[in-house]
C-alpha cells in the first residue's frame, strides 16, 4: 500500500475513478488513526499517548491500493476537496429500482 499526501491521494483517486468508470469499482475506507505502527506492549510498560488523532483513508480498485493520513487541522479542507472530486468523478450511477410496498408486505 502506497502512503501518499493528501493532494496526491486525491488525485491519485480521480486516475481510479477513470480507470474504473468502464467496469470495475473502487472502495474506499476511512478510520480513526492515532499514529501508532505497533501494538502496545502486554507487560504494562507505559506508552506514551498522543492526544491528536488523525483519520486513516484507504482507496482501492482492483490491485492497486493507496492511502492518506489527515491530520485534525487539514479536514475541513480535505473533504471539501473530496466531495468535489465525488461530485465530478461519480455521476454515471445506475438507479436502484425501489421494491413495491406490497412486495415489502408481503415478505
Amino acid at each position: 500500500m502506497v502512503l501518499l499526501g493528501n493532494d496526491e491521494f486525491l488525485m491519485e483517486l480521480s486516475k481510479l475513478f477513470q480507470k474504473a468508470r468502464a467496469s470495475g469499482s473502487v472502495t474506499m475506507t476511512m478510520k480513526r488513526y492515532d499514529g501508532r505502527t505497533k501494538p502496545e506492549p502486554r507487560d504494562g510498560t507505559p506508552v506514551v499517548k498522543n492526544p491528536e488523532f488523525k483519520c486513516l483513508v484507504r482507496a482501492q480498485s482492483r490491485s492497486k491500493k493507496i492511502s492518506t493520513v489527515i491530520e485534525q487541522r487539514d479536514v475541513e479542507k480535505f473533504t471539501t476537496a473530496y466531495s468535489n472530486l465525488l461530485k465530478t468523478s461519480v455521476n454515471g450511477l445506475k438507479r436502484l429500482k425501489k421494491p413495491k410496498k406490497k412486495a415489502m408486505a408481503a415478505q
